[in-house]
């Protein structure tokens, strides 16, 4: 029945593509043609924000997630967060050095699981992959939720919402992709870079308020004070709490490796401004980390993981209905002034620069998936291009893992970043640890001096790269483990069990289906071929079955029918008299009405008695045009179909006859040119002449489809020959 529910799907999918066929290219535009993948490449000022926007992002809530954490031990743990600070500076550097390495050796595109994969070994290879496939949902959940809270300060009707703004946001944000990377870096730059000017603009005009002119600026919630929820902390109970708010603070560093993934949608010379790109990336991103926690400090802001509990006015807690803005937010009203014009830019484009972080996932995402679909660790589905050249399978899936993350957390961004750079550290360890066997090995045979010097400079940068990030690794699972980042290795442990099955499932049908070095029972030459065309009545389309299999080279030729009704089987028997068919004509009794059994076992019974024979049954069928055509009419053929394809030594051949309303509907596609069948696009269009039949069934020696003329053209698909209407 799998085989049934395989054309029912096909012929299904044929029927709703015209009538989504408008609106879906009003929604993702026009398709284009696969030679014009080069120029979908990306220049450099449109790369940064369509690569670099997670982490530039990561300020507007990395700094609050530092602050929340030192609260614990109450305010004045804070002064501890400059070092924090100065702690990610150097992880940010780094790692934007070590992956300047990686692009610069590894340019296709492979990024942190092509690194691992050659140097370290599959399996090395495999875990960075579920690292980084579940870090990139993560990124998109994370960063809806952080927008929607961010734009929530200023609406309320969106906090009141949040769940149903952040899914109709993943849902924006993934047709926007949908319409391929270049068309959407245009759209997110302009956003992004008033973000990150806005940042810029607020820490120069914080400073020389500051230090200029003297003033004296206050978050709103510089006169609260914290409850503490453990005072008095010290010793080893301070040291956990400071590498929990370090590890908190990492999630600036979210994103970075996406531009290794990306390299090949760079104009080139690609390797070259992929690492400028990662330059200007981490330039910016601690630039504006250090900005605002300076002027988190020097503004007073004030942040609790309970704000309604734990932070107190004049010693009395603000209660269930307060809502704590993000220490961005608090910093800019007090720099700016609350509700001014340079306040309001900020937090729109604050917001909407959130919203557009996860564009980071949803290049990096479907990417890695092709990469992986492509080694057969992956459905083959993710490799294959949309209309617009986009992943397009995969930036679906994507969404509906982060769609799902989105509803179970209630959007909930303090929460989700417990979650958070699990992953992305597995994958920053493993890569730049393969990047320490990659130059060993390549200095066991290098011979020029100056190229060795360059190598051992490269292996001393992945070398620190490779220790510090291992070392933020235990970190964070020491102090996020309990927190939910169990829930993130389990995400990853899913992702490898399943992709080592695909992997498994993929090898074991190459197996099978390999041609031999010596002839086998399969490749010989079958002792004879029993030839069946069925029958419902004598109407054009049996007659066009019985011709074409008259054409056929068979040893012995039949017509078989299925006796259910005696008057319409008398019937039948008369017509074929009458007409002098000069064919056998077979009648199978079916007491209990059954179609499909009776035809099966008597083609089963033929091969018991004959094992050395083929039977190459035809299928008279007949193809409508207009969707509601179907409901009219059964599909017996399709389930007959399904049948056969798993009997072995049995050939199933289709030969359509195309009624009127299927010839208007081939007319009706030819004038609309951009019009294509599911798969055309990225499979290109199969040549087939209308009235040739397609063989289909196990063994077939040409092609493996079950439904042919112009049901593969455009119309709507096949119908049974036992279809009595």
């Amino acid at each position: 029945m799998g085989g049934a529910r395989s054309l029912y799907r096909t012929l299904t999918i044929l029927t709703v593509s015209k009538l989504t066929d408008v609106p879906k290219r009003i929604l993702i535009g026009r398709a284009l043609r696969s030679d014009k993948l080069g120029e979908t490449l990306l220049p450099k000022r449109i790369a940064l924000p369509v690569f670099a926007s997670d982490p530039l992002s990561s300020v507007a809530y990395a700094p609050g997630e530092v602050l929340l954490v030192l609260s614990v031990a109450g305010v004045s743990a804070y002064h501890f967060s400059p070092w924090i600070a100065v702690a990610v500076v150097v992880l940010m550097f780094t790692v934007v050095a070590s992956y300047r390495q990686n692009v610069h050796a590894y340019p296709s595109g492979g990024g942190d699981y092509e690194v691992a994969t050659t140097n370290l070994g599959p399996k090395a290879g495999l875990t960075v992959a579920s690292a980084l496939l579940v870090d990139y949902v993560l990124t998109v959940a994370v960063s809806i939720a952080s927008g929607v809270e961010n734009l929530g300060s200023a609406i309320p009707f969106v906090v009141e919402h949040k769940v149903l703004c952040a899914v109709g946001t993943i849902v924006v944000l993934t047709l926007m992709n949908l319409r391929g990377v270049k068309e959407s870096g245009k759209l997110f730059a302009i956003p992004t870079y008033v973000f990150v000017a806005g940042v810029f603009i607020m820490i120069a005009w914080g400073a020389f308020r500051g230090l200029v002119l003297g003033d004296t600026m206050k978050a709103p919630t510089a006169g609260f004070t914290i409850h503490a929820e453990r005072g008095g902390l010290g010793g080893f109970a301070m040291v956990f709490l400071l590498l929990r708010a370090f590890s908190s603070g990492c999630a600036a560093l979210t994103g970075v490796e996406a531009i290794s993934n990306g390299v090949p949608a760079f104009r080139k010379p690609k390797s070259k401004n992929a690492a400028s790109t990662l330059a200007l990336m981490g330039i910016l991103a601690v630039t504006m980390f250090c900005g605002i926690i300076g002027l988190a400090m020097a503004t007073k802001v004030r942040m609790a993981s309970n704000p309604g509990t734990d932070l107190l006015n004049h010693g009395v807690p603000l209660g269930a209905g307060y809502n704590q803005d993000p220490v961005i937010s608090q910093v800019a009203a007090a720099v700016f002034g609350n509700g001014t014009f340079f306040f309001v830019v900020l937090a729109a484009a604050t917001a909407l620069v959130l919203f557009l972080a996860a564009n980071t996932a949803y290049n990096g995402f479907p990417l890695l998936g092709s990469i992986l679909a492509q080694d057969r660790y992956l459905p083959r589905q993710l490799h294959t291009r949309g209309d617009r050249l986009a992943f397009s399978n995969g930036i679906v899936l994507l969404a509906g893992a982060a769609v799902l993350l989105v509803v179970i957390y209630g959007a909930d961004s303090t929460r989700l970043i417990q979650l958070y750079i699990v992953g992305v550290f597995v994958s920053f360890t493993l890569s730049q640890t393969g990047m320490v066997r990659h130059w060993n090995r390549h200095l066991a045979t290098e011979k020029d001096p100056n190229k060795r010097r360059h190598m051992i400079r490269s292996r001393a940068i992945n070398t620190f790269g490779a220790f510090f990030t291992g070392l933020v690794l235990v970190v964070v699972l020491a102090t996020k483990f309990t927190h939910g980042a169990w829930v993130a290795l389990l995400g990853m442990v899913i992702f490898f069990g399943t992709m080592t099955a695909i992997r498994k499932h993929y090898d074991r049908v190459a197996e099978e289906i390999a041609a031999p070095d010596e002839p086998s029972e399969e490749s010989l030459r079958p002792s004879r071929v029993h030839s069946i065309v069925l029958v419902s009545k004598v109407h054009r389309p049996t007659l066009r079955a019985l011709g074409y299999a008259k054409l056929m080279r068979s040893d012995h030729l039949e017509a078989l029918s299925i006796g259910v009704d005696p008057a319409e089987t008398k019937a039948l028997k008369d017509d074929w008299e009458r007409r002098g068919i000069n064919v056998p004509l077979k009648i199978l009794d079916s007491p209990y009405r059954e179609i499909t059994r009776p035809i099966i076992e008597y083609v089963r019974g033929l091969r018991r008695e004959s094992p050395r024979d083929v039977v190459s049954i035809y299928i008279p069928e007949y193809v409508v045009g207009h969707w509601y055509e179907h409901v009219l009419h059964n599909q017996s053929a399709l389930r007959l179909k399904g049948r056969l394809l798993f009997t072995p030594g049995v050939m199933v051949t289709s030969v359509p006859y195309q009624l009127e309303s299927s010839e208007l509907a081939k007319k009706r596609a030819r004038k609309r040119a951009d019009w294509n069948a599911p798969g055309a696009v990225r499979r290109g269009p199969v040549t087939r002449r209308p009235e040739e039949p397609v063989a289909a069934g196990k063994g077939a020696s040409r092609g493996q489809g079950a439904s042919g003329g112009k049901g593969a053209k455009g119309s709507k698909g096949p119908q049974g020959p036992q279809d009595k209407s």
